[in-house]
């Protein structure tokens, strides 16, 4: 009997490190993903920061400024000036439309009706 429940203990040894063996390499392939992902968003984030760079840089006031001087001809841009803003309360809004209801007695016709109908339906 003892010799039964010697063996059961090897065996169940043997399982428990195959699966640490198993655990082991299972984890040392996620933590090579994790590290090659870490460096895909490190240089997904230098090129961002360029990216904004080049972007402020072609931005300038001064080079757009000169690009509107060349394309003049083409393009007709002029400089923003003060009297092309408008005060809020000179806008033009539109009425609202009228409602098909104007009396509420109306709403609570066409409900009974649905609740009608609703009742009749098997």
């Amino acid at each position: 009997m003892k010799s039964v429940l010697y063996v059961l203990t090897a065996l169940s040894v043997f399982g428990l490190a195959l699966w640490a063996y198993q655990e082991n390499y299972r984890t040392q392939q996620v933590l090579k993903e994790t590290q090659l992902l870490q460096h895909q968003i490190g240089a997904a984030q230098a090129r961002l920061s360029i990216l904004r760079a080049e972007w402020a840089y072609l931005n300038r006031p001064d080079r757009l400024r000169e690009l509107a001087d060349l394309n003049f001809e083409r393009l007709g841009l002029l400089p923003l000036r003060a009297e092309q803003f408008g005060r809020a309360d000179q806008i033009a809004y539109g009425e609202d439309p009228d409602l098909p209801i104007v009396d509420p007695g109306e709403l609570q016709a066409i409900t009974d009706v649905k609740a009608m109908a609703e009742v009749q339906q098997p």
